[in-house]
């Protein structure tokens, strides 16, 4: 499970451990006893934040004009397909 650092918090923690997944959340600068942390798989979960706000500068989709899945889906696999040519 990942998180920003305003998510480190025992609660936060505890919830996370009762689910049986495992906490990525970097520690908060003033925390007293900071938790181990990856940050390979915080970096990662970055990359996947950034395609996701990439994907939501296309107006139709930020806004789900499409009425059906299908069609939505083919919006998505459109922007997708001219986010990757841009690179």
């Amino acid at each position: 499970m990942f998180g920003d650092r305003a998510y480190d918090g025992n609660p936060v923690w505890k919830a996370i451990e009762a689910m049986g997944a495992t906490a990525v959340i970097p520690p908060h600068p003033r925390r007293k006893n900071p938790a181990a942390w990856d940050s390979h798989l915080y970096k990662a979960r970055h990359a996947i934040e950034h395609g996701f706000a990439r994907l939501k500068q296309f107006r139709a989709l930020a806004t789900r004009f499409d009425k059906t899945a299908r069609s939505f889906s083919a919006q998505v696999a459109l922007a997708c397909i001219v986010i990757w040519l841009r690179l």
